[in-house]
């Protein structure tokens, strides 16, 4: 497991494009018959990606955590962007296909994944968080998860936005999850822009064709910084932080929250006309 400390804003003014890569970029999640782990000192949230192929994939403890198993004092979000596959929570086994999500809560003991067929192998996308509080293992497909369409194609943002981890949705301690969808022709991502002081939010880029890049940007609304992502990449936005996006095609994206509060509404605008 990697571990990333966290950036002030001050600091992350001085950065070039390499410390910024460093710093907030996280690529290679998903490699084939592997489990990959980044823990973030914001939120103390820890970003993961599975992809089984030939065999099953257990989630792993690490000393890091000092703790008995891995969620011993976390919770889990896990939403499958690949072919079908299967997450199984202590003793219950849920089915996911292509942008199902499952949970996981505070004192489960085991988490496996696995793929339903390896010639179109599944690939999980993994979210935990801090927990005080138990709630029990549960699936959302992405009908359930309140699909609703946002943007217009005259600004390039038509979109679905799918909520899965949320108050009126699948119930957790912190973790708030769920994934948008853009439409042929759109391409850009969370405008208008924002900020939310009490919560981090990771984003994971997913869908887009290997020869095009996203423009991602982040920094302070008046001191914006952008770093060039490829596809099944994650970019970490501390709580001071704008995120939001531009590509050279239309994707899809995770977005991933831990902090203060479960809603889903807070933040604080950054409007367009005010980005420097």
């Amino acid at each position: 497991m990697q571990i990333r400390h966290t950036n002030s804003a001050k600091e992350t003014r001085q950065m070039d494009t390499d410390q910024l890569r460093e710093n907030f970029l996280v690529s290679d999640l998903m490699q084939e018959d592997n489990l990959q782990l980044v823990y973030s000192h914001y939120d103390r949230v820890i970003i993961g990606g599975a992809k089984p192929v030939n065999k099953s994939l257990d989630l792993p403890n690490h000393p890091e955590l000092r703790a008995e198993y891995f969620l011993e004092r976390r919770e889990l979000g896990v939403i499958n962007l690949g072919g079908k596959g299967k997450v199984s929570i202590d003793d219950q086994t849920f089915e996911l296909d292509k942008l199902d999500c499952a949970y996981a809560g505070k004192g489960t003991k085991k988490v496996s994944f696995s793929s339903s067929n390896k010639s179109s192998p599944a690939m999980f996308y993994l979210l935990s968080a801090p927990a005080h509080m138990t709630y029990p293992a549960a699936k959302f497909t992405k009908e359930q998860a309140s699909p609703v369409q946002l943007g217009a194609v005259e600004t390039a943002n038509k979109r679905t936005v799918y909520k899965y981890i949320h108050l009126e949705g699948i119930k957790s301690c912190q973790l708030v999850m769920g994934l948008t969808v853009l439409e042929s022709g759109s391409v850009w991502n969370s405008v208008p822009p924002h900020t939310h002081t009490r919560r981090m939010e990771v984003y994971f880029y997913f869908d887009l064709p290997e020869q095009h890049r996203i423009f991602h940007y982040m920094g302070e609304p008046q001191q914006t910084r952008h770093m060039v992502m490829a596809n099944n990449e994650a970019v970490i936005s501390p709580p001071w932080s704008t995120h939001f996006g531009c590509g050279t095609s239309n994707y899809g994206f995770v977005w991933g929250m831990a902090g203060e509060n479960l809603v889903y509404t807070d933040m604080d605008p950054a409007p367009v006309h005010e980005l420097k």
